[in-house]
């Protein structure tokens, strides 16, 4: 009975993992937002950038390391693409851990998001829900377009206002995990906030 109790237990373990690893896959990748904004906050030297990917309390962390590898990237290319590396990884790490979920890594170029992770993506680029709207229940339209409208309405937030960045983050991934969920079947287990 203990042996059955202890397996059944580790089951359910393995899946929630699993199904939380899978939703939010996005944000490991080396092509996502996090990295994506990281990347921006290296390059510009404004760590602005990316803070809004991560909790409040972890932002003296990374301000920390941000000073780190800025002070270190010029030595050489080889440093610098360890530095950002490493840089990357802590980023997604701390987003990872503010969303409630593990992190298994930096997933590479030739990683391809779910096609509700993709479909999300592109109605944000191209500024229209239109193309979501033809492929799932029209009995879902209304709430997409809120979704839609409420994350374009903070998109255009000044870089160093942080607070408002947070604010676009949060709807940013309400959106894009909706879309997912709606082109799975999966039950949203998403777990961000407003950092």
């Amino acid at each position: 009975m203990k042996n059955k109790l202890s397996k059944s237990i580790i089951l359910t373990a393995a899946l929630f993992f699993f199904i939380n690893n899978s939703i939010s896959a996005h944000c490991d990748s080396v092509e996502g937002p996090v990295v994506k904004a990281a990347e921006e906050a290296l390059n510009s030297g404004n760590i602005n950038h990316v803070l809004i990917w991560i909790p409040a309390e972890n932002e003296n962390e990374l301000k920390e390391l941000f000073q780190k590898v800025s002070g270190i990237r010029n030595i050489n290319e080889s440093v610098r693409e360890i530095a950002d590396l490493y840089f990357y990884e802590t980023v997604v790490r701390i987003h990872r851990m503010g969303e409630g979920v593990g992190y298994t890594g930096l997933k590479g170029k030739d990683f391809k998001p779910e096609e509700g992770i993709e479909a999300a993506d592109l109605a944000i680029r191209n500024n229209s829900v239109e193309e979501i709207l033809s492929h799932v229940d029209e009995s879902k339209h209304e709430k997409i377009k809120n979704y839609f409208s409420g994350l374009q309405s903070k998109k255009n937030f000044e870089v160093n206002n942080v607070a408002a960045g947070r604010e676009y983050v949060s709807s940013y991934v309400h959106f894009i995990h909706y879309i997912e969920s709606l082109f799975t079947g999966k039950t949203n287990t998403h777990n961000h906030r407003v950092h």
